[in-house]
């Protein structure tokens, strides 16, 4: 009885843990609002340098956010874990009483009884199947979690985006990528084309 009790008070304790990391999670989430709020008042003043910094804040704490809500879905599942091993204990305890039932059954030979007794033992194992199910799809999920990998440009463009406001440092790298890839295109093109002439004035 004792380590029936011990178990459900680490459950009950690491449940407590798992609310207060979400709670953290939350706290996260608005900070990191705070901090989108500052890069579209710096944008507006034309501070960049102050909006790149208050955009690395806001990246910050949604990883700080998702830290916390990928620790509290793994701790959910260890709970899941030890509520099935609680459980387990349970029915290991009433396997005994049900062994008994089974024996007076037997030397009675009352078959009725014998088989409403296999559909009880039958049926609390059908329920630690499914509570197993569930516990491995929590882990799973738990695990694939991954941490978005924002970058401060594009989360400034964004808060732009959202406001509506003109911002210059936008995207440099993406249309020096983009021009020059046209360009070879177009040269690539006019190439193609040139050899098709010189094959047509030939033929």
């Amino acid at each position: 009885m004792g380590n029936t009790e011990k178990l459900l008070n680490q459950i009950m304790d690491l449940k407590f843990t798992s609310k207060s990391l979400q709670r953290q999670a939350r706290k996260c989430d608005k900070e990191e609002k705070a901090e989108k709020l500052k890069v579209k008042k710096a944008i507006e003043k034309g501070n960049m340098d102050g909006a790149r910094i208050y955009a690395e804040n806001a990246i910050r704490k949604r990883t700080e956010q998702m830290n916390y809500l990928r620790l509290a879905s793994r701790l959910d599942a260890v709970v899941a874990r030890l509520d099935t091993q609680a459980k387990m204990t349970t029915i290991n305890k009433s396997m005994a009483s049900i062994v008994k039932s089974l024996e007076s059954s037997l030397a009675t030979g009352n078959l009725q009884k014998m088989s409403e007794t296999m559909d009880q033992f039958e049926k609390q194992f059908v329920n630690m199947e499914v509570q197993a199910e569930f516990m491995e799809s929590a882990m799973a999920g738990s695990t694939s979690l991954s941490t978005p990998e924002g970058e401060v440009t594009s989360l400034m463009q964004q808060v732009a985006d959202d406001y509506g406001l003109e911002v210059s440092v936008g995207l440099p790298q993406a249309a020096t990528h983009a021009v020059p890839t046209k360009a070879s295109e177009k040269v690539e093109e006019d190439d193609l084309s040139r050899r098709l002439a010189e094959l047509k004035a030939r033929g």
